[in-house]
């Protein structure tokens, strides 16, 4: 990717917690610092990074704010396991997106089929493999309130978001580029959308039958929700992963694909994004009717995942992860310095 290896030294970037704001809500767990103390108790039992790494980790990503933001309703208890699965999914996740295994799809498919054991051998012992240990010990809480359609839905997301990753490994070691529609279906997949959804029914003990998960409008509506998690995140990461030489960014793919410069870019993207939203509200308008007990438990769950994308624009903006040194307090037009390549 020689050609992206000269790049202005600044970009800008409209609201786009505004723009998400058009039809998500952001609101606050009060939950969080009981919830996180247990969450994190649990994760310095696992030995997934030395000290120094582990507190990078923590610190720069505030996981415990990002679920506060993503999950206002959930109780003490349930919001620690959403801490716990962020702890999973963002050290499995950075496995393959910047340590050793960035480029290593056998070995990114190696932990996945570690990882799958868990789940087809529920009643065997729990992985030495610290990730598999985290997804055993995190199904292990799944599976003590959830609906048996709710832990299915998670199961099957996991497999294709795990799938995803050993797909993205597989890209990067070819340093290849992806179409924007080629990408597009593929970060639906890699950003975890699905395994989000289920977190969600999780989170409120939400008892939905598998019937509204198969009607195209739900699907629509989800394909478009995790796109206004999925797009922001691309927009925002992209400072970060073009300092590591990751070139697997929807950015990226826009500037390949219509042979534009950056800011041009960032600047089609943002509009896709704005686009995407009026696509949203025009798919709930058509929601159909599954009966007044079901409709009324999934006006809750679309609530909570309106709440959930909100929280995680947000999040994007709050973590020191994608804007160290930045200052966001003022995001109308936001001034992006680019990040020298090994600045992470």
């Amino acid at each position: 990717m020689q050609r992206y290896e000269s790049l202005p030294p600044q970009f800008y970037l409209q609201d786009l917690a505004a723009i998400t704001g058009r039809v998500c809500e952001l609101r606050v767990n009060p939950c969080q610092a009981d919830a996180d103390r247990a969450a994190r108790s649990w994760f310095n039992q696992i030995s997934v990074y030395d000290d120094r790494k582990k507190s990078k980790f923590l610190n720069y990503g505030k996981f415990d704010l990002f679920a506060a933001l993503s999950f206002p309703d959930a109780d003490s208890a349930h919001l620690e396991t959403c801490i716990m699965f962020f702890f999973w999914a963002f050290s499995t996740d950075d496995l393959s997106d910047e340590g050793d295994l960035q480029s290593k799809p056998d070995a990114v498919q190696a932990g996945h089929d570690i990882s799958v054991s868990v789940y087809t051998n529920p009643d065997g012992p729990r992985p030495k493999y610290p990730y598999a240990a985290m997804l055993y010990d995190l199904l292990t809480r799944f599976r003590g309130t959830s609906t048996i359609g709710a832990y299915n839905r998670f199961i099957k997301a996991f497999e294709a978001w795990s799938s995803s990753q050993v797909l993205q490994s597989r890209n990067r070691s070819q340093d290849r580029m992806p179409s924007v529609e080629e990408f597009i279906l593929m970060r639906r997949a890699t950003i975890g959308g699905a395994l989000v959804e289920a977190m969600i029914e999780y989170s409120l003990d939400l008892d939905l039958p598998d019937v509204v998960f198969e009607n195209p409008i739900i699907k629509a509506m989800s394909d478009a929700t995790t796109d206004l998690m999925t797009w922001p995140n691309d927009l925002c990461s992209f400072n970060k992963e073009q300092a590591d030489g990751d070139y697997q960014n929807l950015v990226f793919c826009v500037m390949h694909e219509r042979d534009v410069g950056l800011q041009e870019a960032i600047n089609i993207l943002t509009e896709m994004l704005n686009q995407r939203v009026d696509d949203y509200i025009n798919l709930k308008s058509q929601l159909p009717s599954f009966g007044a007990d079901v409709d009324a438990e999934l006006e809750r769950y679309l609530h909570a995942l309106e709440n959930f994308t909100q929280g995680t624009v947000m999040w994007y903006y709050l973590s020191p992860r994608y804007f160290r040194g930045v200052d966001v307090s003022n995001r109308n037009y936001l001034v992006v310095p680019l990040f020298e390549k090994g600045a992470f």
